[in-house]
């Protein structure tokens, strides 16, 4: 979600596995599961490695969550409930404390919002569906997005809301097609700096052995 693996990186079990203090099985197993999600790719005899998908499985994917997330846009316009409503524009102004201010949690925060709101339809098919491309999503702006575009803007997040709140069911469905079409749409080859996987994975391992 947060763009720090770079697409094609190569994956070793031992590494991962001696950063989170567990063993290569189990490293192994969490690559497997990341595999049938789309995200890493098993290479037999050479190992696992970030998955490197082409600009055009990108466009695809891209469409697939234009279409899976203006279901739950039209599942949702009219039927929050207030808690709800005080969620999303409660994360929305989280959102929105960091815009500009820490990039790595912009990311993160743009992907959740999507999320957040796929939770909410109840639909436990759909909601595993758009985690799925989600994720792909952010992978594919990791390889072609330019600088800070997976920041979705936290306008048109707040549009969106609005238009749900409504119950204008067209209206939402028309916005959120148009801020993933302007996601997808800035997209452009760049190339990355590959680092170590032990520097890029430290963070997240300190942050679960401190739970």
């Amino acid at each position: 979600m947060e763009q720090k693996l770079q697409p094609g990186a190569r994956l070793p079990e031992d590494a991962i596995g001696e950063t989170f203090g567990t063993s290569r099985t189990i490293a192994r197993e969490a690559l497997g599961r990341l595999a049938v999600e789309g995200l890493v790719e098993l290479k037999p005899n050479k190992g696992a490695y970030v998955a490197n998908p082409s600009l055009e499985e990108a466009l695809d994917t891209f469409m697939v969550r234009r279409g899976l997330e203006c279901t739950v846009t039209g599942l949702l316009a009219g039927k929050l409930k207030p808690g709800e409503i005080n969620a999303l524009n409660s994360f929305i102004e989280k959102e929105h404390s960091v815009s500009g201010v820490d990039d790595r949690e912009s990311i993160r925060l743009a992907g959740e919002f999507h999320l957040l709101l796929a939770r909410m339809t109840g639909n436990q098919l759909l909601i595993r569906y758009v985690t799925e491309v989600v994720s792909r999503c952010s992978l594919i702006l990791a390889m072609y997005g330019r600088p800070h575009s997976a920041d979705c803007g936290v306008d048109e997040h707040r549009q969106i809301v609005q238009a749900l709140v409504d119950g204008d069911a067209s209206r939402a469905n028309e916005l959120m097609d148009h801020h993933l079409a302007s996601v997808a749409g800035r997209a452009m080859l760049e190339a990355r700096q590959e680092r170590d996987i032990r520097d890029l994975l430290a963070p997240y391992a300190a942050r679960i052995k401190g739970l």
